[in-house]
């Protein structure tokens, strides 16, 4: 069951409350929980912070999904403060982050959705973007711009909506993704999973063997 506005701001009222146990946490929280509550949606807007990574093309032939190195060979990262703009060239791609920290509970899970008005400009945001139950941290979004202009983007702007829905759960296990925490964008780690390195691995040694 999605949320609509008027329990989205109930459950960030009480949760801003001293001793709340395993609240939803949204900061900084919209302004007027009471506007929001009438506001008669099913998602909250997300806006865009400060950080963006972009991978550094000059250093690679090809990205490789499970080359070592660490992010700093592969990305570059550029702070943008509030009333600056970061420029989206056509066909560029480029990692942000949300303004908001966002708490996830328990029974409680999210995804993301890019909002219209911005992809009627050309501007994409990843879609269905999940944020398990117990999740802490800035979010990271994925921005390309498959316009034909240069889009002017800047932090502090709604960029994004937070859909949140109902889980069933009978145990206490939380998200334990690698990207708790972080205030930064990253494009973490790849790897290849047993199914796929066992069929690679069984490949390589039919693999007929090639004169020099």
């Amino acid at each position: 069951m999605i949320l609509k506005s008027d329990i989205i701001a109930k459950l960030l009222e009480e949760g801003a409350q001293p001793g709340a146990d395993d609240p939803l946490v949204i900061t900084p929280s919209p302004s007027d929980l009471a506007e929001l509550a009438k506001s008669g949606a099913a998602s909250i807007d997300i806006r865009l912070g400060t950080w963006f990574t972009n991978l550094r093309q000059a250093r690679m032939p090809h990205l490789a999904i499970d080359a070592p190195g660490a992010q700093p060979q592969l990305t570059k990262t550029h702070y943008v403060p509030f009333g600056s703009e970061y420029f989206l060239h056509p066909g560029n791609f480029v990692l942000s982050v949300t303004l908001e920290w966002i708490r996830l509970p328990r029974n409680l899970a999210a995804y993301v959705i890019g909002k219209s008005s911005w992809g009627r400009r050309g501007l994409i945001i990843a879609t269905a973007t999940g944020v398990h139950p117990g999740f802490k941290g800035c979010l990271t979004l994925e921005l390309s711009n498959v316009g034909e202009l240069p889009i002017a983007i800047k932090p502090g702007m709604n960029i994004c909506q937070l859909f949140l829905h109902r889980v069933e759960t009978e145990n206490d296990e939380l998200d334990k993704s690698l990207f708790i925490g972080l205030r930064r964008p990253t494009i973490g780690k790849l790897q290849l999973d047993p199914i796929a390195r066992k069929l690679a691995d069984a490949y390589s040694s039919k693999a007929p063997a090639t004169n020099p």
